[in-house]
């Protein structure tokens, strides 16, 4: 069987996208709670939540708000195909207030 690129390597045919709302702590002296939006491919829920918890980059703990199995966006389907690579997407940091 083949497999995906992952910690887990989690079998193709079971590979799914999750997206993960994190939350946790802010530094000390601030009050609040930080968030963060983690894609992961697991097999399984339980699964995405200890992947995301682990891509944490925040302070502390972190903790999962939400789950989303991400399988269809806009009327797409979402197909996971193995890459070999673990290059990470750029991201646009770019402001737009509109």
């Amino acid at each position: 069987m083949t497999t995906l690129p992952s910690t887990d390597s989690t079998p193709r045919d079971e590979a799914r996208l999750y997206a993960v709302y994190l939350g946790g702590n802010l530094p000390d002296g601030r009050m609040g709670e930080d968030h963060e939006v983690i894609h992961v491919v697991a097999p399984d829920v339980p699964t995405a939540r200890r992947l995301a918890k682990q891509k944490w980059r925040g302070s502390g703990a972190a903790h999962v708000d939400a789950v989303l199995h991400v399988d269809v966006v806009d009327g797409y389907a979402v197909v996971l195909e193995p890459r070999g690579d673990a290059a990470a997407a750029a991201v646009d940091n770019t402001y737009d207030p509109a």
